[in-house]
């Protein structure tokens, strides 16, 4: 306001010093003044609800003066005496004055006495100096006074009318052209100027007033009778007219552009916030999966059968083929989207945005990797469970087989062993009975290591957790009480035979022979029997070559089995020439032993039956192996293809994102068309997939021909397709960044060069003395201090470095521009940082203090606005967004639905909570 002070004050105070000396006005001049002054007071003072009749009387109590001044400034004058004496008037007239003298304005002979006393030379110059100061005092034009402001306003915006030449602000408004024309400028549709003629000055004059009045607000100041009848009309109700004009018209420009800068801000924060309502969905849904799918995942309950955990496997595999591999898809593109709205933010100057709590990105990674640890570990529990139920069902099979032997042999042990017979035998068939108790004791102590492996099946099948337990171990129990049962009862009835063995003398040896050579050969063909039935479980060539090389052992020692056989019955043959021979009388068959002969042959009839079958059996296994091998084979080939094009698909996209071929546009189009050919590599891994589904399904377990298994496979194909989707999104973001920054292609090429450069291991990062050397090559100077190796700067360093770009480091700018860089106060500066700072310090971005500022406009330098001002300046649909979210003003000036625009500005950059 100081330089009012000197040069506008001087220009506009002399009328009054005018005055001074010519103590009357013109006749013509002072009915003007009355009528144009009275009606520019009204047009202010209607805002309070109020106005004056006659201006010389209703302002001499100073009470409407004080309240024309608060109206037109904005300011609250001193509290206004209320009494009806002469010295209260004078009181409010003089606070009055000393507030419009305190705006810089000098007042020349006007007293508050005079007011008082209604003198209307005196209030008409006091009124003038008033419009001077708040109406005509702030018009500038290209640095003019207010006076020459005005009128080079007033000559531009008429000067392409015909007829019109504005050179003063008296005769040159005769005609009334003049005002028709300032206002067909600027709202064409309100008068049709080719009709209107320079030789009706009334009819011209007129409908400029009625125009203004009806459609600008602006109230009719003089009658265009007046002003044609008097001839020269006074310039100053002339130039209070005119800036009625001029602030009516620069009003209305001031709320298009505001309006058109709240739009603009609006749309950013609208498309803002639908971006975060969609990443909030995308979040919420994944992580409800997430949820869902570990606790199938870490549930660890085994089935009972082999079919039951293979339908579980099953459900794994379409898992891992059907429902896992979208979810990865929408956790990268959450990724992208919540790295795009952060760009967006950023480059808006809007605040970053905060995810709901337990929606982090970070939160989101944590949640995948325990479901990646659920699947790990769910797997190889499945394949685990498998090999445990494969070994528990041989097993099972096994003790059924060993017990079944064991309990045929058993049955009537017991009740032969409980037989009195040797009571009444006699000496031979004492002799004969003490013979055959010491065959059963050698068969007795053969079939020990039966009961032992029965024993030991039994609790290896309980350490193995079968579900079928009780039943083994009840079985695996009752055989090895009968067992301890037998030991006690032989030993009885040998002590028995041992003491009745002193009677009898006679053996038959050959009886006892048959026996002994009997009994073992008959339990080794039972051995025999039971090994060629018993089933095997093998999972490579070798092991079924060592089960085959063993049976062919076993079928050279048929020959001298064979010998031992036909020595067996010969012994019995010569026992019954003997018979034959001495015509004994032989009390039943061979007291010694029960194996006959016949059962002799009858079993190892059988076990000559049982060898071609177990050749069999060992080929078709033979075969299946080398079906597995294949099948090895195969996916080995297939996996050791796979395995390294992943890798160098790697390495590629990492030189992609590090070279400088071309605009990042032609990058972008680069790494698209990359990622297609990625994406057509497909069918090779659901090729790969299938075979190992039939690896899976023909339970092979290990690959020798192979490093990779299917999941380094799918780890690897998920982290290519993860990682080319987060280079094209980088890329992207570098775009943004370039066009919101206006950072020229050069420099980002040269910014590139240097990060390349020093990027020796190819990595696409920068280790702390990489990024120094970086940064000194970029024209900083940073110290060498070995402390500070870092890849940041500290707080000192980078106030060093900007002193050194030429920024005037005082405390407090300081201060501020640390708060930007380094919000969380660790006293280090990113690289990343830095470049988004310089970037924003020269970057022209919406702040909220202009957005308040437009608002202001909108509203009429109110300090709140109403909804009906906001739907007649904004779109509707903006304008009900406003509305929606704008707090209820309190000020002490608040009128019914006035709104605070205020704080819903500043919430817009974050600065306040909407």
């Amino acid at each position: 306001m100081d330089h009012y002070d000197s040069q506008q004050t001087n220009d506009y105070m002399q009328p009054e010093e005018d005055w001074d000396r010519d103590l009357l006005l013109d006749p013509a001049w002072e009915k003007q003044q009355r009528k144009t002054f009275t009606a520019w007071c009204n047009s202010h003072l209607r805002k309070a609800g109020t106005q004056i009749e006659n201006i010389e009387e209703d302002f001499r109590d100073g009470l409407k003066l004080m309240l024309l001044l608060e109206v037109i400034s904005g300011e609250r004058l001193a509290k206004p005496e209320r009494g009806k004496m002469r010295v209260h008037k004078i009181s409010n007239v003089n606070k009055a004055l000393d507030f419009i003298a305190s705006k810089g304005v000098k007042l020349v002979s006007i007293g508050a006495e005079e007011i008082v006393d209604g003198n209307v030379k005196m209030t008409l110059g006091m009124i003038w100096t008033i419009i001077l100061r708040f109406a005509i005092q702030d018009i500038s034009v290209e640095e003019t006074s207010a006076k020459e402001g005005l009128l080079l306003w007033c000559q531009r915006k008429t000067a392409p009318y015909k007829n019109v030449n504005i050179q003063n602000f008296h005769i040159s408004w005769k005609d009334g052209l003049g005002f028709c024309a300032l206002i067909h400028r600027h709202r064409p549709e309100l008068i049709d100027y080719g009709k209107l003629r320079k030789d009706d000055p009334l009819t011209n004059l007129n409908t400029a007033f009625d125009v203004a009045e009806k459609f600008l607000d602006i109230p009719k100041m003089l009658d265009a009778e007046d002003i044609v009848g008097t001839a020269r009309p006074d310039e100053k109700a002339i130039m209070t007219y005119v800036s009625s004009f001029y602030h009516a018209f620069s009003g209305a420009q001031k709320a298009e552009t505001a309006a058109n800068r709240i739009c603009k801000v609006l749309a950013v924060n609208q498309e803002n916030e639908q971006l975060m309502e969609d990443y909030e969905k995308l979040a919420s849904d994944l992580l409800e999966w997430i949820r869902r799918t570990i606790p199938w995942l870490e549930n660890r309950v085994p089935e009972n059968t082999m079919h039951a955990m293979q339908q579980k496997l099953e459900d794994f595999r379409d898992y891992r083929r059907l429902h896992k591999p979208p979810k990865v898809q929408e956790k990268c593109q959450l990724e992208i989207n919540f790295n795009t709205l952060q760009t967006k933010l950023r480059l808006s100057n809007r605040p970053a945005f905060m995810p709901s709590e337990g929606r982090m990105v970070s939160d989101i990674n944590n949640a995948w990797g325990c479901l990646e640890q659920a699947e790990k570990g769910y797997e190889e529990w499945l394949l685990n469970e498998i090999r445990r139920l494969e070994r528990l069902d041989h097993l099972a099979e096994k003790f059924r087989q060993k017990a079944s032997i064991h309990e045929a042999w058993t049955d009537g042990k017991e009740a032969m062993l409980r037989q009195k017979d040797y009571e009444t035998a006699t000496l031979s068939e004492i002799k004969a009975l003490l013979k055959k108790h010491e065959a059963f004791e050698s068969d007795l102590a053969a079939h020990q290591d039966r009961v032992e492996q029965i024993a030991a099946i039994a609790q290896e099948l309980n350490e193995l957790d079968y579900y079928d337990s009780p039943s083994v171990n009840a079985r695996c129990q009752k055989i090895c009480d009968q067992w301890d049962n037998l030991g006690a009862l032989t030993q009885k009835r040998r002590e028995a035979l041992e003491r009745t063995e002193k009677l009898l003398e006679t053996i038959d040896q050959l009886y006892l022979e048959y026996a002994k050579r009997a009994a073992p050969f008959n339990n080794w063909m039972e051995g025999a029997m039971e090994d060629l039935q018993d089933t095997f479980i093998v999972h490579t060539i070798e092991e079924i070559q060592g089960l085959t090389t063993a049976h062919e052992q076993f079928k050279a020692t048929l020959p001298d089995a064979d010998k031992e056989r036909l020595a067996i019955l010969g012994i019995h043959n010569e026992v019954s020439k003997i018979v034959q021979t001495y015509h004994v009388n032989m009390a039943g068959t061979n007291p010694y032993t029960t194996i006959t002969p016949q059962e002799i042959n009858g079993k190892w009839d059988h076990v000559r039956q049982l060898v071609p079958r177990r050749d069999q059996a060992l080929t078709e296994e033979h075969a299946r192996q080398q079906h597995n091998e294949r099948l090895r084979k195969q996916f080995g080939a297939q996996a050791n293809v796979i395995g390294p094009w992943i890798q160098t698909k790697m390495e590629e996209i990492g030189r992609i994102s590090i070279e400088m071929h071309g605009t990042l546009e032609d990058q972008l189009s680069h790494l698209r068309q990359y990622e297609k050919s990625i994406v057509n590599y497909k069918p090779k891994i659901d090729m790969l997939e299938c075979d190992h589904q039939l690896i899976q399904e023909a339970l092979i377990f290990d690959n020798k021909h192979t490093n990779y298994t299917m999941e380094h496979i799918r780890v690897g194909w998920e982290q290519l397709l993860t990682t080319i989707a987060r280079t094209i999104n980088e890329v992207e973001n570098q775009i943004l960044t370039r066009d919101a920054k206006g950072i020229s292609q050069e420099q980002m090429n040269e910014f590139r060069a240097s990060f390349n450069h020093f990027d020796r291991d190819h990595s696409g990062t920068l280790g702390p003395e990489e990024f120094k050397a970086c940064l000194i090559s970029l024209g900083y100077d940073i110290g060498n201090d070995p402390q500070k190796k870092t890849g940041m700067m500290d707080t000192d360093d980078f106030r060093a470095c900007l002193i050194s770009m030429g920024y005037n480091m005082g405390e407090a700018e300081f201060a501020r521009i640390m708060s930007i860089v380094d919000p969380n106060r660790l006293g280090v500066v990113t690289f990343q940082a830095f470049i988004d700072f310089m970037s924003r310090e020269t970057a022209d971005t919406d702040t909220a203090d202009q957005v308040m500022a437009s608002f202001k406009i909108l509203a009429g330098d109110k300090n709140y606005i109403t909804a009906d001002e906001l739907r007649r300046e904004l779109p509707p649909d903006q304008a009900e967004y406003c509305i929606a979210r704008m707090a209820p003003y309190s000020g002490p000036d608040s009128v019914p639905g006035a709104l605070d625009y205020m704080s819903f500005s500043t919430a817009l950059y974050g600065e306040s909570d909407l």
